[in-house]
């Protein structure tokens, strides 16, 4: 049996009405029923039994001082987050393009979360070394022991930092135990922070909780934060096999490179127009 066409199924009506409401508080900033009754025409009993769920999901609240439904902050901050993240992957896309023809090695975007880097945009694909696939889209980078990870933490503000490695600290999982390391924490940053980027632990092997004995993907990478004055929305990282290239030969042919793409990202995300919101490490 052939699945019915698109265009052809029919639409949710209750979901579309609730989608309705969600988009007029988002753009109005807070309604109270009558206004919503007003605006939309939909009856007030299905308009209550509509902000209830959408309340219950934590989408919207309602101010007691009048009884208007207002949009949640982190609905709000949420959106916000995403556009900020679009921002940067449209203006590092053509950036890390242009990098993989310059050094044939694949490059990653990532930016942080409260717990691990994120990828949002490679250009494995486009890469002269194509064995070597990056990614996916979201996968999560260990904040510690991995190249981009150790690039961000050494560079970021330092209360966000802390929020961070405490996080790290309270965890189970076993990548993340030597946050509770305070000697190995502050080698990690001090090293770092003395090369100017960051690179992998010598027993990380690309896995987020295995050492290098158990899980060994034969890479090497090189992290550089990308920052906005004291800010830093992401990372670039470059990764390279280890018996094509040794560490220190990437170093000396790598680094720069992937300097001058960081800061070019830079230099457009701070030009005159270009929000400069901060990208918010989520929980995850």
């Amino acid at each position: 049996m052939k699945p019915e066409p698109a265009m052809q199924v029919k639409s949710i009506n209750a979901l579309a009405r609730g989608l309705e409401v969600l988009q007029i508080l988002q753009s109005s900033g807070a309604l109270t029923l009558a206004d919503l009754h007003r605006l939309t025409g939909i009856p007030k009993a299905s308009l209550l039994r509509i902000l209830k769920t959408l309340m219950e999901r934590g989408f919207i609240w309602q101010r007691m001082v009048d009884d208007a439904w207002a949009p949640s902050f982190s609905l709000a901050e949420l959106a916000g987050r995403m556009d900020r993240e679009s921002q940067l992957v449209e203006v590092a896309s053509p950036v890390l393009a242009a990098l993989t023809a310059e050094i044939e090695w694949p490059s990653v975007l990532a930016v942080p979360r409260l717990t691990h880097m994120e990828v949002l945009e490679t250009n494995a694909a486009r890469a002269y070394f194509d064995q070597i696939a990056l990614g996916p889209l979201g996968f999560q980078v260990n904040m510690l022991r991995s190249a981009s990870g150790r690039a961000f933490i050494a560079t970021c503000e330092a209360p966000l930092r802390e929020a961070i490695l405490e996080t790290l600290r309270r965890s189970d999982r076993p990548g993340n135990r030597m946050a509770r390391s305070a000697d190995y924490v502050a080698q990690v940053l001090a090293e770092t922070r003395a090369q100017g980027f960051g690179l992998r632990d010598p027993d990380f092997g690309g896995d987020f909780d295995r050492g290098r004995a158990e899980a060994d993907d034969g890479r090497e990478s090189l992290g550089v934060a990308i920052r906005l004055g004291h800010h830093v929305p992401g990372t670039l990282n470059i990764t390279w096999t280890r018996r094509v290239l040794s560490r220190g030969r990437a170093i000396e042919l790598l680094v720069p490179p992937a300097r001058r793409a960081a800061e070019e990202i830079a230099r457009h995300l701070m030009r005159p127009g270009v929000s400069q919101g901060e990208i918010t490490p989520e929980a995850g």
